[in-house]
């Protein structure tokens, strides 16, 4: 059975928008400003995450945003990514411009349910907020690892949203990246 891991970086306050600047909010590319040096520590652990995963779950939008920037890329960590098999949860989108990726239509919880059952192993969700949201809100969610950027934004789309019931979680695991990054890792009650 397959182990669902939301992987972000966040700001403070659970902030994840337009991290590179790229997307034109206003508070954007808060990324490479607060983690500055840091950001080699987080490559390395972002790497051997990577080759650890089976398969990346995103939603449309985060993966035409990782597939913009990652497609042309080469190394140990972008060759992973561009040859994994990429699961792409959508109501709008009939193809993936993604190397090895399936399109996810219907019902995404009953989707992402039956892909845990398929795939052994780690199927990381990168940063994308309204999956997570779903996610969470059904208890589909095996591991939070959250990369903390030593910043709080005030606005901006957060990493967590409403849920119907709270969602107690343990944490299973603390590491300084650098030396103001913090990977933060909890699995649910």
């Amino acid at each position: 059975m397959g182990k669902i891991v939301i992987t972000a970086n966040v700001s403070l306050d659970g902030v994840v928008q337009d991290p590179d600047g790229e997307e034109g909010f206003r508070l954007g590319g808060w990324f490479g400003r607060f983690g500055g040096k840091d950001l080699e520590e987080w490559a390395r652990v972002e790497t051997e995450e990577a080759l650890r995963a089976e398969a990346l779950l995103l939603g449309r939008r985060s993966d035409e945003w990782f597939a913009t920037r990652w497609r042309s890329r080469s190394g140990e960590w972008a060759d992973k990514l561009n040859s994994m098999p990429k699961y792409v949860v959508s109501s709008t989108l009939d193809d993936s411009e993604w190397s090895n990726s399936t399109v996810l239509t219907g019902d995404p919880v009953s989707q992402v349910s039956k892909l845990k059952q398929e795939i052994g192993g780690e199927i990381i969700v990168y940063a994308s907020y309204r999956l997570v949201h779903t996610l969470i809100e059904h208890d589909l969610v095996d591991e939070l690892r959250l990369v903390i950027f030593p910043v709080v934004l005030g606005a901006g789309e957060r990493l967590f949203g409403e849920t119907s019931d709270g969602k107690p979680l343990r944490l299973v695991g603390t590491r300084t990246l650098g030396d103001g990054l913090v990977l933060l890792t909890y699995q649910p009650v």
